[in-house]
């Protein structure tokens, strides 16, 4: 019985990692994700008295990111995102290096105040367009839209609710947020910072010093705009008022996780009000309903990571975490430094073989399970996420994120290959994960000496 659980478990995983990378005709990555999962249960490789553990432990992340989605889909409706495109186009006035600047940093800012899915999924289209009103040729508009891609992915790392999987391990490693940010913060920002650096080494040839068309010419682009009041050619057509509460709202939302979490208060309350707020204000102002949030709120991820874990703790079951850790704990319990290297070089790996989400969940339940230390195990866990938020863009396996834009700019027409992608990320990824675990590593012993 035992060898065949351990037989269907590496089938069922396997076959689900699959289909969410290939998604045959479109298929949502909840579909495989819940069938392997429910055939996990049926099995019993997962017992059902698991199933309220898991459903706990992944609740109050996924509301947080739900709740986060639902912010930056209210400013969406709005025109903000394309108001601020326009403005970027504006203030490049003519240089593309400034306008190479202003999209990366768009993009990070994106994620650090939503999350890196929903940052790929609204400012990617929104940028395409910018590229092509410019008139850019494909070789010119793949130094914008990749790095932008790259750094928005890789923000997920400097503050824990930018990512569902940052947030669901931080109980079980003993962190909160506020102690994630002071201890991931710098190191990991040092790391994108390099990763910016060698992309623009690497693009600099392709980055166009001037852009052609003027930002008048820009704003005459009407079906820029979703609808004909986000029209801003004229900044007098801007709601200002609307504009200003509603970031001041995220923004409040957003320092309330840090302020309330020391206080016990769960952050996810924090971000259901915020979302409600928004959303009620949007509906006051412009006299919209919700239809829009509840059609384009992906409500399926709890369904995709409560499968998702029911999976991992399958995998746990019959028995790869204790092969880890009988392969690493030794290495890794000796000190940070090599619990640091140890767990972010695996992350990289595991993520680029079967994406990050089941990789940091794999990983945090390999550390738990291990007799070391709190702090070797905060250092660890804090070196597994940037593994799988910054070491797994080597392929655009290793994200959701990365699928989603490589889906994203086929489908706009842009010819982009898996080969093209690796050949930018070799040359840059490496170095910044490096960077990322030496910082976190020196970082680390300078707090705690």
């Amino acid at each position: 019985m035992h060898n065949f659980q351990n037989t269907v478990m590496l089938i069922v995983f396997a076959l689900t990692v699959f289909f969410i990378m290939w998604r045959p005709k479109g298929i949502n990555e909840t579909i495989p994700t819940a069938i392997g999962a429910a055939i996990v249960l049926m099995v019993g490789i997962v017992p059902l008295t698991d199933v309220v553990t898991i459903a706990n432990m992944i609740s109050g992340a996924v509301i947080t990111i739900l709740s986060t989605i639902v912010m930056s889909i209210v400013l969406e409706s709005i025109g903000f995102f394309r108001w601020v495109a326009l403005h970027i186009v504006k203030r490049a006035n003519g240089s593309g290096l400034l306008l190479y600047i202003y999209i990366i940093a768009l993009c990070f800012l994106m994620t650090l105040f939503f999350n890196n899915d929903g940052s790929i999924l609204i400012t990617t289209p929104i940028l395409i367009q910018m590229m092509n009103i410019l008139n850019l040729k494909t070789y010119q508009k793949i130094p914008f839209l990749l790095s932008g891609a790259i750094i928005a992915t890789a923000a997920s790392a400097p503050i824990a609710v930018s990512n569902i999987a940052n947030l669901i391990a931080l109980k079980i490693v003993g962190l909160d947020i506020n102690g994630y940010v002071k201890m991931m913060f710098v190191p990991s920002m040092i790391g994108i910072m390099t990763i910016a650096l060698l992309l623009y080494w690497y693009f600099k040839k392709d980055i166009p010093r001037n852009i052609s068309i003027i930002a008048n010419h820009f704003s005459s682009h009407s079906n820029f705009f979703d609808r004909p009041h986000q029209e801003l050619k004229n900044d007098s057509t801007v709601d200002w008022q609307l504009f200003k509460i509603c970031i001041s709202i995220v923004i409040i939302t957003r320092g309330s996780f840090f302020l309330f979490s020391p206080l016990g208060i769960p952050i996810e309350w924090v971000a259901v009000i915020g979302a409600v707020l928004l959303a009620a204000i949007r509906m006051y102002k412009t006299r919209e309903g919700i239809s829009d949030i509840i059609k384009n709120t992906p409500w399926h991820i709890f369904i995709f990571a409560f499968g998702m874990y029911v999976l991992v703790y399958g995998l746990r079951n019959v028995g790869l975490t204790n092969f880890l850790v009988d392969l690493l704990e030794e290495t890794v319990a000796s000190d940070p430094f090599h619990a640091s290297l140890t767990m972010g070089m695996l992350l990289t790996v595991m993520s680029n073989l079967f994406n990050n989400l089941p990789a940091v969940m794999i990983g945090t339940l390999t550390l738990i399970d291990m007799n070391i230390d709190l702090n070797t195990l905060q250092i660890s866990y804090l070196a597994a996420v940037i593994g799988s938020d910054i070491g797994a863009l080597l392929t655009p396996i290793g994200t959701l994120a990365t699928l989603i834009w490589m889906f994203t700019i086929r489908k706009h027409g842009i010819p982009f290959t898996w080969s093209q992608y690796v050949k930018v990320t070799l040359l840059v990824v490496p170095i910044g994960l490096i960077v990322s675990l030496l910082c976190l590593y020196f970082w680390f012993e300078w707090l705690f000496l």
